[in-house]
């Protein structure tokens, strides 16, 4: 499809769920694309890590593809760049810290030189084609966090990103009511915002409320302390130095995507007075209460740090009576590997706190108060919502209606909306879906591959083999070998019945390979169904002798 004399939105990623975010914008026969990012698998997808988004529909529509623009760091954000960028053969634009993640990405993948990566300004602006960007500043849970000001010949978008109201910010400065009213006294056209708290109805809080909260939990510590917050949120690990630092403890870092942020942000101008970090060893010297760990892997990761010190496999060791104190939300899906390590550390005697205790954590999205207070602001004729569940989409369509905003549209991935000219409307509907990242290998995520290794994690698996002679009789017994099917001290007898069930089918009818072949799987299977209630995947080679 190419965009005529109109105004199009297109989200790929992102709409319909929080994660993954990639949203496209069409206008005078060209696109831009906006974020890049990818989300995590759950047990659905055994064996993978990340899901990328599909972009088929781009991909088929590359020559007329300006550019990916980037709101800021997280990997919702940015996270599928260095599979995905390089095929799409177009340049990249953010501010330095974000291109600084990205850069290092790019270079992991060693893709670097294949990827023109463009740093503007903070508060700088690059037109491309018909839209010009402005970079905006937002608060936000990592620095440079910002809203896209984009002007094109059918009016202003104003493209939220990830943001919050925040009075006590400690890194960055955020766009004042001022500067954002400023906007909207331009004339926009629409307001593209994030749902993901719109249920919330209280404001997210500042990070300068959580550095009172950590600083009282740190305070009150006798022993050793561990605080594990997301590595991107830089701005937390400026509040732990300076909580550090007033209740005299080191530092010491555990988490190698925590040095790298750190690494990235001052070389951005971060962390400028950020406390030296002592090492490992040096701090399992220390006196117990002279040390704070940060640490990542508060989700429960389980090649994270923290999971490595709840289960003794690092060499940072916690005993009882020391704390580890949670300071990040526990994100819906991720409560089962989360227990998994809090009841690791209580078996310890490890005291624990979490957001649910002290004022530890604050949001980085904004409640209903500040999607009020945005659109006061910015007074769109259009609102959008993005970057939610449909529930929480839907939701926030109904409070910009009942705030005055005159049209709201609820859209999902895939979904075409013409903003302009005239009433804004879903006018089509084109590709978008998942993939996975499965190893080195980039698949659908529905595709045969998946569906196959869902099919043996939920049954199990056996494999026969047939040894037949050029006329197709038997030589021999079939030999039979099985993975993950449940008849444990009984498996030797099930194997021979199994065996006897193959050796009849291969008599029972026509000589042909793939009929003989077809009545052995489904002997089989009827006999593991006899015996488990399964229906397992079976594999059949037959051997001509």
């Amino acid at each position: 499809m190419t965009p005529k004399d109109e105004l199009l939105f297109l989200a790929l990623g992102g709409s319909g769920e929080i994660g993954m975010n990639v949203n496209l914008y069409g206008c005078q026969g060209k696109w831009v694309m906006v974020d890049l990012g990818l989300t995590f698998a759950d047990p659905n997808y055994p064996g993978v890590d990340l899901i990328l988004p599909d972009l088929t529909f781009i991909e088929d529509n590359r020559d007329d593809l300006l550019g990916i623009v980037l709101t800021h760091g997280h990997e919702d954000h940015i996270g599928a760049i260095p599979y995905l960028a390089a095929d799409l053969g177009v340049p990249l634009y953010a501010t330095p810290f974000t291109a600084g993640l990205i850069r290092m990405k790019l270079e992991e993948e060693g893709i670097k030189n294949q990827v023109k990566l463009h740093v503007i300004e903070n508060g700088g602006s690059v037109q491309l084609g018909p839209f010009g960007f402005r970079y905006m500043p937002l608060a936000h849970s990592i620095p440079e966090g910002n809203a896209l000001v984009i002007d094109t010949p059918h009016g202003t978008i104003f493209h939220t990103g990830d943001w919050k109201l925040d009075d006590r910010p400690l890194l960055g400065v955020p766009s004042t009511p001022e500067q954002l009213t400023a906007v909207g006294d331009e004339g926009v056209l629409a307001l593209v915002c994030d749902s993901t708290n719109v249920f919330n109805p209280e404001a997210s809080g500042s990070e300068g409320d959580v550095r009172t909260g950590l600083l009282e939990v740190v305070r009150s510590a006798k022993k050793r302390v561990l605080v594990t917050t997301f590595a991107s949120n830089a701005a937390r690990v400026q509040t732990l130095g300076e909580v550090a630092r007033e209740t005299g403890r080191a530092i010491c870092v555990a988490g190698r995507s925590l040095d790298r942020i750190i690494g990235n942000a001052k070389s951005a101008g971060y962390l400028r007075d950020f406390p030296e970090m002592v090492d490992w060893e040096t701090a399992m010297g220390m006196p117990r209460n002279k040390v704070m760990i940060i640490a990542t892997g508060g989700q429960g990761e389980a090649r994270a740090a923290l999971a490595r010190v709840a289960f003794d496999s690092h060499p940072i060791k916690l005993d009882e009576g020391d704390m580890v104190v949670f300071s990040s939300k526990q994100i819906p899906g991720n409560e089962i590997a989360i227990g998994r390590i809090q009841n690791a550390l209580a078996t310890k005697g490890i005291v624990m706190v979490t957001d649910r205790q002290a004022e530890v954590h604050v949001s980085g999205h904004p409640g209903r108060p500040e999607l009020q207070a945005m659109y006061k602001w910015i007074r769109p004729q259009i609102l959008l919502p993005v970057h939610g569940e449909m529930r929480h989409m839907a939701e926030q369509a109904r409070l910009g209606l009942s705030e005055g905003i005159p049209h709201a549209v609820v859209q999902g991935n895939g979904d075409i909306v013409r903003l302009a000219p005239g009433a804004p409307k879903i006018i089509g509907r084109e590709t978008a879906g998942r993939l996975v990242l499965d190893g080195d290998v980039i698949l659908p995520a529905d595709g045969t591959t998946m569906n196959e290794r869902r099919k043996i994690a939920l049954h199990g698996q056996i494999s026969v083999a047939v040894a037949v002679d050029r006329s197709g009789r038997l030589i021999g017994e079939p030999a039979v070998r099985l993975q993950g099917v449940p008849v444990e001290e009984d498996k030797d007898a099930f194997i021979s019945e199994a065996a006897d069930e193959a050796a009849k089918a291969v008599t029972k009818g026509g000589k042909e390979e793939d009929a003989v072949r077809e009545r052995v799987r489904l002997a089989v299977r009827r006999a593991a169904t006899r015996w488990t209630g399964k229906k397992p995947v079976v594999d059949v080679l037959i051997v001509a002798a």
